[in-house]
């Protein structure tokens, strides 16, 4: 539960950058599945702008400011190296398309939420919630494959790599622990944008929780409550809450809400995703917990730019973010014998606020610092 506990206090410190206009949210004040119906009523009945006109919002509030920090291409969840250039970069509008031979020839408009799940109808079509300009190959093989945890199995399609050029992938679901349940295909991003996928998908099924039952896909279990099925809401809600709301998302969110009147709760509010799916997000947490006390960081505050972690588990991944998600080191233990016990010393921060990731046989916790 301490990790969980943390992030929720880190997500209600990063809120208050949120434009939100005054009393958006007064009359959520629910909890479980009677605020997310409340949450409807909020974001309802948005200003359908239709699906045409997201090209002109995407050449304006899809741009890198980030990362290339450019201002003049796209970010593209799928081609962007967070810390590294990218493999190729795209120019609004001139570079759109709706035809490619492969990956890093254009982009395109990716529905997050497949447009075959709701026989493209309107207003969910142009809904700029859960459209993203993507690279038009990579979007075309993540294809209607629902997003989750890969395991071994990668799958094999002519004309482009899997993983991709920034190491999106897919091939078969995990399929263990909190995760099983689902042994087809799944689309893994990168863990740069997990928490965004995650955040984009509780807005679609609170937004259309009318709607959802008529639509048959293999993420939703066929109710307008719970919506996904326990496989991908414990997915989502552990990308939710491993990769925190960035400064991209709010940005964007603020120009929805400009572009057709409506918001994303759950990046305004955090807090509301286990507030909503209460007793998965315990579960998770108890899943956790062992990894979070036998792992230690120190010192916190750091006052030279340098901590260590020292953990009794064998540990598989140590990732630092910074405020604004941005991966800053990734240590991975991949084919390395990792002995009980061990410690990673990681320097050369400058002052601010980290968070830090870490992963053990499919266990993550996360643990925040200061560097003075």
């Amino acid at each position: 539960m301490k990790n969980k506990i943390t992030l929720l206090s880190i997500f209600s410190f990063i809120s208050i950058f949120a434009q939100i206009p005054p009393g958006y949210y007064d009359s959520a004040t629910g909890s479980g599945y009677t605020l997310k119906t409340q949450l409807y009523n909020i974001i309802n009945n948005h200003n359908d702008q239709g699906y045409d006109s997201f090209d002109a919002f995407t050449a304006t509030n899809d741009l890198d400011l980030y990362y290339e920090n450019d201002n003049s291409t796209i970010l593209d969840i799928y081609s962007e190296n967070p810390s590294g250039t990218d493999p190729y970069n795209y120019t609004p509008i001139t570079d759109e398309c709706g035809n490619y031979n492969g990956e890093g020839v254009c982009y395109n408009k990716e529905h997050v939420i497949p447009q075959s799940i709701f026989s493209q109808n309107n207003p969910m079509r142009g809904d700029a919630h859960h459209l993203l300009p993507t690279d038009g190959r990579v979007n075309g093989f993540r294809s209607n494959y629902p997003f989750g945890y890969v395991g071994s199995n990668l799958v094999s399609q002519s004309g482009i790599s899997n993983p991709t050029m920034n190491g999106s992938k897919l091939g078969n679901n995990i399929n263990t622990g909190l995760f099983s349940g689902y042994t087809g295909n799944v689309f893994e991003p990168i863990d740069e944008f997990k928490g965004d996928i995650a955040r984009i998908y509780f807005y679609f099924i609170t937004r259309y929780e009318t709607q959802v039952t008529n639509w048959n896909y293999s993420m939703f279990n066929g109710t307008s409550t719970q919506v996904l099925t326990d496989t991908f809401l414990y997915t989502l809600l552990d990308w939710h809450l491993n990769d925190p709301v960035s400064q991209k998302e709010i940005n964007r969110n603020n120009a929805i809400y400009t572009y057709q009147n409506n918001r994303n709760p759950f990046i305004d509010h955090p807090e509301y995703a286990c507030q909503v799916w209460s007793s998965h997000c315990n579960t998770l947490s108890s899943t956790d917990f062992a990894l979070n006390e036998n792992t230690t960081i120190y010192p916190n505050p750091s006052t030279n730019g340098i901590f260590t972690v020292s953990s009794t588990e064998n540990l598989d991944t140590i990732t630092v973010y910074n405020i604004n998600g941005q991966i800053i080191e990734r240590i991975q233990y991949s084919n390395v014998n990792v002995i009980n016990n061990s410690t990673y010393t990681i320097s050369n921060l400058s002052s601010g606020f980290y968070l830090v990731e870490i992963t053990s046989n499919n266990k993550k916790a996360i643990k925040k610092i200061i560097v003075n």
